[in-house]
C-alpha cells in the first residue's frame, strides 16, 4: 500500500469530532433556555459567549473559536447528556455557564474525567471550589457562600434579628439556607424555621403564611430565577413587606422589571457586578442590549460569561491549544485575571474566582431614571472577605 492510500484510509477513521478538533477551539454553552432561569442565563448568557469570543479576535492559538448553546432543561439527565455529547462525539473543549447546580457537579465530574474544562458562571453551589473541586473546574461568578452569608450577616447589621426560610428543595437551595443561616447566628441572629418548595412553584401561599406566623422579622428567599421573582411578589400582594424585610438572596436584576421597583424598593442584594458601575460596564450593556431580543442588561451571571471566556482563550493562547483542559484551568490560575466588567482578580488553588461583591439596593420608584436603573450601591466587600477561605473548603487540591 502506497504512502497516499494509507493516508486516505487514516482519514476514513479519523472521527468528525477529532477532525473538528484540529481547526477549531469549541465552546458550549450549557444553560436553561426554555423554564424558570431562561431569562436569568438563557440566551443573554450565549450571546455574552460569543461577544467575549469576538472581542478577542475569534481565534485562539491560532485556531478558529466557536461557540456553540443548549438546553439542559433544568434535568440532570439532560444535562449530562448534552455533555457527554459535545465531549466525546463534538469535539467541545470547554463548557461554561450551568446554572442548577446538580447538573454542574455533574459536568464538573465529567469534564476531570474527559480532561476538559468547566467554567461555572451560572452555577452557585459552594460544593465547586469545596469537597467536589476537581483540577479542570473554575467557578467564576458567585457561590452561595458568598452571597448567602454576605447578605445574611449584613441585614442582621442592620436589625434584621429573626429570620424564616423558604428555600427551594434542591441542592443550591438547601446549600443556600445553609449559609445564610450560619451567617445569620454568627451576626447574633435567630433562625425561627423554614419550609422548602419544588422547582417552578406557582402558589406560594401556604408557605408565605407559615413565614408569618413564625414571628420571624426576615423572611430568607432561597431560591432563584422565576420561583424568587414569584415568591417575592407572591409575598408582597400578601401585605408581608409591611412587616417583614424580604431577603432575596439571588434575586436577579432580570427579574426586577416584572417584581416592579414600587413591591422590591429597599429589598438588598450581593453582586459582583452591575451594569452602571463604571464605563466599562455600561459600554458592555449597551452593546449587550443592542443584540438581545428582550434588549434586556446584562446581569453578573452573563457578565461572568464574557469575562470567564476572555480569560479562558488568554490561557488556550498561553498554552499553545485546548485539547489538555487541565494545562489550560493550571494557566487561568497562574494569570491575574483582568476585564472591562469584574476588573483585576486572581484564581485561587481550589478554582474560585476572586473579585469584590457589591451590596446593592432596589432603588424607589422616584429615584430610577430608566427602565433598568434599579440600583444603587451601598457596601463594597473585598473578595477575599466575600468568598469561603480556601482552608476551610476541604478541596483536595489544596495542601
Amino acid at each position: 500500500m502506497s504512502f497516499l492510500q494509507k493516508l486516505c484510509v487514516a482519514a476514513l477513521f479519523l472521527s468528525p469530532a477529532s477532525a473538528l478538533a484540529q481547526g477549531t477551539v469549541k465552546i458550549g454553552v450549557l444553560n436553561d433556555q426554555s423554564g424558570p432561569f431562561a431569562s436569568y442565563q438563557g440566551v443573554g448568557s450565549v450571546i455574552a459567549a460569543r461577544m467575549a469570543v469576538e472581542d478577542y479576535g475569534g481565534k485562539a492559538a491560532g485556531k478558529t473559536v466557536e461557540v456553540v448553546a443548549a438546553d439542559h432543561q433544568n434535568k440532570t439527565d439532560t444535562g449530562i447528556g448534552i455533555a457527554r455529547r459535545w465531549y466525546e462525539n463534538e469535539a467541545v473543549d470547554a463548557i461554561f455557564d450551568v446554572p442548577n447546580s446538580s447538573i454542574a457537579l455533574a459536568v464538573a465530574a465529567m469534564s476531570a474525567e474527559k480532561n476538559k474544562v468547566f467554567i461555572g458562571s451560572g452555577a452557585g453551589t459552594a460544593l465547586l471550589t469545596g469537597e467536589k473541586c476537581t483540577p479542570n473546574t473554575v467557578h467564576w461568578t458567585y457561590d452561595t457562600y458568598a452571597y448567602g452569608r454576605g447578605l445574611g450577616k449584613a441585614i442582621v447589621q442592620q436589625g434584621g434579628k429573626k429570620w424564616f426560610f423558604i428555600t427551594a428543595d434542591y441542592a443550591f437551595g438547601h446549600d443556600l439556607e445553609k449559609q445564610a443561616s450560619e451567617a445569620v447566628k454568627a451576626s447574633g441572629g435567630q433562625v425561627l424555621g423554614a419550609v422548602r418548595h419544588p422547582l417552578g412553584t406557582a402558589d406560594y401561599a401556604s408557605f408565605l403564611l407559615q413565614a408569618q406566623a413564625s414571628g420571624a422579622d426576615v423572611i430568607g428567599i432561597a431560591n432563584a430565577g422565576d420561583d424568587t421573582i414569584t415568591s417575592m411578589k407572591q409575598a408582597a400582594e400578601f401585605g408581608l413587606t409591611q412587616n417583614h424585610k424580604l431577603a432575596g438572596l439571588i434575586l436577579g436584576m432580570n427579574g426586577l422589571p416584572s417584581l416592579t421597583l414600587k413591591f422590591a424598593q429597599g429589598a438588598q442584594i450581593m453582586n459582583p457586578f452591575y451594569w452602571d458601575l463604571n464605563d466599562g460596564t455600561r459600554a458592555f450593556a449597551k452593546r449587550f442590549a443592542e443584540r438581545i431580543p428582550s434588549k434586556a442588561y446584562p446581569n453578573d451571571m452573563q457578565a461572568g460569561v464574557y469575562a470567564s471566556v476572555i480569560h479562558y482563550l488568554k490561557a488556550v493562547d498561553k498554552v499553545g491549544g485546548a485539547t489538555d483542559g487541565k494545562a489550560v484551568v493550571a494557566a487561568m490560575k497562574e494569570m491575574p485575571t483582568d476585564d472591562p466588567l469584574f476588573g483585576k482578580g486572581y484564581i485561587r488553588k481550589d478554582g474560585r474566582k476572586i473579585h469584590p461583591l457589591y451590596l446593592l439596593q432596589v432603588k424607589t420608584p422616584e429615584e430610577s431614571k430608566s427602565t433598568w436603573d434599579m440600583l444603587k450601591v451601598v457596601g463594597t466587600l473585598k473578595g477575599e472577605d466575600a468568598f469561603r477561605p480556601e482552608s476551610e473548603g476541604n478541596c483536595p487540591l489544596v495542601k
